[in-house]
């Protein structure tokens, strides 16, 4: 039996209260899939908090492999002189992470804001909750959007929403007035031509994110949306290791990209160290939707034809449930509970047993 590398999201001791004793208990799930989010984007990952963040993983009896919200100091994305500086850092923090053998680096290219939803605690008939995006509830004001997440994160951080990052929101949108689709785009290529070598001389892949929601928001560019937009980041530069994270659920609220077709062209062509598997549910025609659980009839994607065609492309890397909702009481980081994405595994990998054994 192919195995996939079967991971869980985990945002440390002191800002997440699952433990890894628990993630530890859900079958066939040997990776955590770790950040550090106390180090502010734009300096480099020490080799100490790598190291202690290795050994813990390690103790409990886990693996760390991948590590997610490597994110990308804004001066690298608006193309300022100053991005070589944070640039030399990323590269650094490469390296320090391959002396810790992690295999896959996500992150993204979005600007000022990381995925973003309108409601983090949407009612669901079932008595469950889930975040939810719904276009017309979108405040115009992005300090409005800033307060709305905050007051709704239960305390937690939310990442890709750095407080200290989005402080001055209005200087940040000034600064990237000039930034459009392609120069985003330059600007990537530019970040991607300085730590692509470095990843192949250290064996460290870069595993880019889908835009969250796949477009344009505030007047802010996108660039990695669709199928397009992926043919053209990977000829940004030609190696595996500029490689994605298909996340189904980002590139899944754009209705029009067929999620197995761009699994069966993009991993056959070595350039998907990670997946990010969930489900969503539109409740409209204008693609409002929210998070739901992973089964194919809980939502709008067809799971079982995403894990086919993993499974026909003999997929092998790196996965994990993504988010899901909050059930049985639990009430903690909005998307991120134990028992729905613990459900999740579950039903993936009997989906994924049912494939090899038919």
């Amino acid at each position: 039996m192919k195995q996939l590398k079967m991971g869980f999201r985990w945002f440390g001791e002191k800002d997440d209260d699952i433990s890894l004793a628990q993630i530890r208990q859900i079958p066939q799930t040997k990776q955590v899939v770790g950040a550090l989010f106390d180090v502010p984007v734009g300096e480099v990952l020490p080799q100490e908090k790598i190291d202690a963040l290795k050994k813990q993983v390690t103790d409990a009896g886990l693996k760390l492999e991948v590590m997610e919200s490597v994110n990308i100091h804004d001066d690298i994305k608006i193309g300022l002189s100053s991005r070589d500086k944070y640039i030399e850092n990323y590269i650094q923090t490469i390296k320090n992470l391959s002396k810790a053998e992690i295999k896959v680096i996500c992150y993204n290219f979005m600007p000022v804001f990381d995925w973003l939803r309108t409601d983090l605690h949407h009612q669901l008939a079932d008595g469950s909750n889930a975040m939810m995006y719904e276009q017309a509830k979108l405040p115009k004001d992005p300090e409005a959007l800033m307060a709305h997440m905050k007051s709704g994160s239960n305390g937690f951080s939310l990442p890709g929403w750095e407080p200290e990052r989005l402080a001055a929101l209005q200087d940040l949108f000034d600064a990237y007035r000039d930034v459009d689709e392609d120069k985003l785009v330059e600007n990537l290529k530019y970040f991607l031509d300085a730590v692509i070598p470095v990843c192949e001389k250290y064996d460290v892949r870069m595993a880019m994110h889908p835009d969250d929601p796949p477009k344009p928001l505030f007047g802010l560019p996108r660039i990695f949306k669709n199928r397009d937009d992926m043919l053209r980041i990977e000829k940004l530069y030609e190696s595996r290791y500029n490689g994605f994270t298909i996340c189904t659920g980002s590139l899944g609220e754009n209705r029009n990209n067929d999620l197995p077709a761009i699994i069966r062209e993009f991993v056959p062509k070595d350039r998907v160290p990670f997946m990010h598997v969930r489900n969503i549910k539109f409740v409209n025609q204008q693609g409002d939707f929210h998070e739901s659980a992973h089964p194919s009839s809980e939502g709008s994607l067809d799971m079982f034809e995403i894990m086919k065609a993993l499974h026909d492309t003999d997929y092998d890397g790196y996965i994990r449930p993504d988010h899901g909702r909050n059930i049985w009481n639990e009430d903690g980081r909005p998307g991120y509970g134990l028992y729905d994405r613990a459900l999740g595994i579950t039903y993936l990998l009997g989906l994924w047993e049912a494939l090899e054994k038919n």
